[in-house]
Parts: C-alpha cells; structure tokens; sequence
C-alpha cells in the first residue's frame, strides 16, 4: 500500500469513528516526531503494539480486502499465561461494505465481536477439525450476547448494530460489511498479532508499505522500524 492511501484511510476512519461519539485516547494523534521524541516513555504503547493498523494482508486489494484496526489497550502474555494481571484487549475497527477480512482463527484469544454502528455485520463461520483446518461438515457454535446460536459449516451470522458474538480459539471466521460500512468494537484476552493469527490461505498480516510521503500516524507495524534507531 502507498503510505498516501494509508494517511487517507487514516483521516476518513478517524472521521468515522467519531461519527459515532467515540473518542480516541490522545496518542492517537501523536506525529511520527513526537512519538521519536518520546520513545521512551512511550514503551508501554510500543511494548503493547497500541496504535493504528491499516492492513490489506499484503494483497494489494484494499478496499476488496483489508481491515481498520485501532488497539486501544493490551495486556501481557506473560499475565495470561499466570492467570493474573491485564488479561485483556481493546480494539476499535472499520469493516467497509463488501470489504472481506480474510477466514482465520486464532490459537489463543478469545473475543467478543461488536457492532457498533452503520450497516450489518456478517460473518463466515467454521469450527476446527482434528487438524485445525475448517470442518467442512461439522456444525459450529457461539455465543451471540449470551445466547448460544448453532449454524451449519460455513454458516453466515448477521448481526445487526448493537448485537454481538464469542469467538472462542479454534473458531474460523470471516466478516464483511453488508449495507454499508462498520464500526465493530472488539474485546478479548490478551491480543498477539505477530503470532497468533492462523489464516486459511497463505497471506500476511501486515500491508507492505510503499514511502511515497511522510506518515501522518505511524502504524504498530511501523514501530520497529521507525522508531529504534
């Protein structure tokens, strides 16, 4: 992606977001300068990966395939794996119409999926087989705001604004926007997109990056780069 369209994307989310009365924390807005400026104190933001993360899994295809995502707080593995301590995530996402997030699953997080706003939200659903793979056959169920919901392989699940689903590890999912673009809230344990996302096709996470200007924002993908030398 041209760092050009991310600036853009990030001006109209930010726009978007606000639309619907939520608020960014105020490192939100902090320039790729400051953040050089203050990289030490800001170690929690950077340890954490918190910010801004605009992807097209590295296909090129934006609009037809890629994701919003702001990390608002995050915790520590190391917590999750005591049991004690900031076991939990934010994030603040942007699912366009007919723009796809890619099926995957994730080995460790479990997440509430929330929409929060604008057209409905749909989501592909598989539960895993003895491999891991999606179960081509096997029914899969969640719970959508604390009722259980049983679909078929594959099934599609339609959640309105305000509604929401559990996805626990080992769920398969897909989403997309269906009428028009989405504010989806997401609360889960501890997040790690460096590690645990499993895609069903063979894509990145993360968008490569073409320098065509300066960022407005830095992304969490940015950071090691960016800011360590």
């Amino acid at each position: 992606m041209k760092r050009s369209r991310i600036n853009e994307i990030l001006q109209e989310g930010d726009t978007f977001i606000r639309s619907f009365g939520y608020v960014m924390p105020p490192f939100a807005y902090f320039t790729p300068d400051e953040m050089r400026r203050r990289r030490h104190e800001l170690a929690g933001i950077l340890d954490a990966r918190l910010g801004w993360d605009i992807t097209d899994y590295g296909q090129g295809r934006f609009d037809e395939l890629g994701l919003f995502l702001f990390t608002v707080r995050n915790g520590r593995a190391e917590d999750l794996t005591r049991g004690s301590g900031m076991l939990y995530a934010e994030k603040i996402m942007i699912s366009r119409q007919e723009q796809l997030s890619p099926m995957h699953r994730h080995v460790v997080k479990a997440e509430d999926i929330i929409n929060r706003g604008g057209g409905k939200l749909v989501l592909e659903l598989f539960t895993s087989d003895a491999s891991g793979d999606p179960d081509p056959e096997a029914e899969v169920s969640v719970m959508t705001d604390g009722i259980s919901r049983t679909l078929p392989a594959g099934g599609l699940l339609s959640l309105d604004p305000g509604e929401s689903v559990t996805l626990l590890p080992g769920v398969w999912h897909a989403f997309w926007g269906e009428g028009a673009d989405v504010l989806i809230g997401e609360v889960s344990t501890v997040n790690d997109d460096l590690t645990d996302n499993v895609f069903r096709e063979p894509i990145g996470r993360f968008a490569a990056i073409e320098e065509d200007e300066a960022p407005l924002h830095l992304l969490v993908s940015d950071y090691e780069r960016m800011l360590t030398r």
